[in-house]
């Protein structure tokens, strides 16, 4: 018998086993719909099959670049309505999710805060809440609040997303897609974070575990003062990019990197980006400006934009997040997205059992939640004797 990555994963996603063994007898999502929009990768499968196997009727899309033919293939396979295919058109993508919020979900599973914006555009009756899973994602919904007026639980804000996924897992799917996208060596490199929240420390320590040379860019001067007791370099922001063999946005914000930071990049720096939102690194400006002569496009989504001057100035997955790009992209490991995505179920069967309210609106993962879901990994890792 031959299985897929997507068997691979599923049995090795041991709280998203269980938690479908509960749900497939207490049935939290009975009668009712779940919209989501989150990359569909093979890890995304276990967790919307999970969510099936609770009752919900499921409307799917995936993110920007990053959905997977497989995944999607997958899904449909069991029946779940999956609304597009992969695109890099913001345009194309809008429309997918359009078409999920078309079929007026009683949930939603959010990933960047775009349902429940375009949800604002277009709203209808019936949505009880649901959940947002990034720090992008919350940074967008806090001004809607009053608006929203929905149970909204931010799972990027439980501090097992913050140190399982964020650091641990961010900073090693970035090394591991580095080394599989360029193929090129870490050792003695000198390597520029633009970011030193969570998902930032598990980068910088990554590529300093690499044999890398390691400094750190943030806006926050006492984060900046943190990356340097770490052991970390925190030179002016000119200083980094000026000396940087590579630079990794992963800051939640906006146009990080821009076309005024030419002069300052060196021949053959590397450029690439592992937050949610491919605008960190601006891109279209970059191969817009005056000073580029000539762009390459190669193979496995790399991108060279030669200057007028010579230098040569490449871009990983043209900004987007490339922990989920080029040849097999396999994002964050197993464990830790089971952990995250465990999570997202309790926390959607807590939305969807009225357990939280309209006070709960763009708010962390209840504690309660949290403590459970940590003592079903660790009784998993640490059987009682006996």
């Amino acid at each position: 018998m031959i299985s897929t990555r997507i068997d691979w994963v599923r049995e090795h996603c041991r709280l998203l086993q269980a938690i479908s063994a509960e749900f497939t007898r207490t049935r939290p999502f009975d009668g009712l719909t779940i919209g989501t929009g989150i990359h569909l990768e093979a890890k995304t499968v276990a967790l919307l099959l999970t969510l099936r196997d609770g009752g919900a009727r499921l409307v799917s899309t995936g993110n920007l670049n990053t959905t997977q033919p497989d995944a999607v293939a997958r899904l449909r396979d069991e029946g779940v309505t999956v609304i597009g295919e992969p695109t890099k058109d913001a345009r194309v993508h809008a429309s997918y999710q359009d078409g999920v919020l078309a079929a007026e979900p009683d949930l939603i599973l959010d990933n960047g805060g775009d349902l429940f914006t375009r949800y604002l555009d277009r709203p209808y009756e019936g949505l009880v809440g649901g959940t947002e899973e990034t720090t992008s994602g919350r940074m967008r919904l806090e001004p809607l609040r009053d608006r929203l007026r929905l149970p909204i639980l931010v799972i990027n804000d439980s501090p097992i997303k913050q140190f399982a996924e964020n650091e641990h897992a961010v900073g090693q799917s970035a090394l591991e897609s580095y080394l599989r996208m360029t193929n090129r060596v870490t050792n003695g490199e000198q390597v520029t974070v633009f970011g030193y929240g969570s998902c930032g420390r598990g980068v910088a320590a990554a590529f300093r575990a690499a044999r890398a040379r390691v400094s750190v860019v943030d806006v926050d001067p006492v984060t900046r003062l943190r990356a340097h007791l770490d052991g970390f370099g925190a030179p002016p922001r000119n200083v980094a990019i000026a000396s940087a063999d590579l630079i990794i946005t992963v800051t939640g914000a906006r146009n990080v990197l821009t076309a005024a930071d030419l002069p300052l990049l060196r021949d053959g720096v590397i450029l690439a980006n592992s937050g949610h939102f491919p605008a960190e690194i601006d891109v279209p400006g970059l191969a817009a400006a005056a000073a580029v002569a000539s762009t390459t496009e190669y193979p496995e989504d790399l991108l060279t934009l030669e200057l007028t001057d010579g230098r040569r100035i490449h871009v990983l997955a043209r900004g987007h997040m490339f922990n989920l790009a080029g040849p097999r992209p396999l994002g964050n490991s197993i464990e830790s997205m089971d952990l995250g995505f465990a999570l997202q179920a309790r926390c959607l069967e807590a939305v969807a059992r009225r357990r939280v309210d309209a006070a709960s609106c763009v708010v962390p993962v209840p504690a309660d939640i949290d403590a459970a879901v940590a003592r079903g990994y660790l009784d998993r890792k640490y059987p009682a004797a006996g």
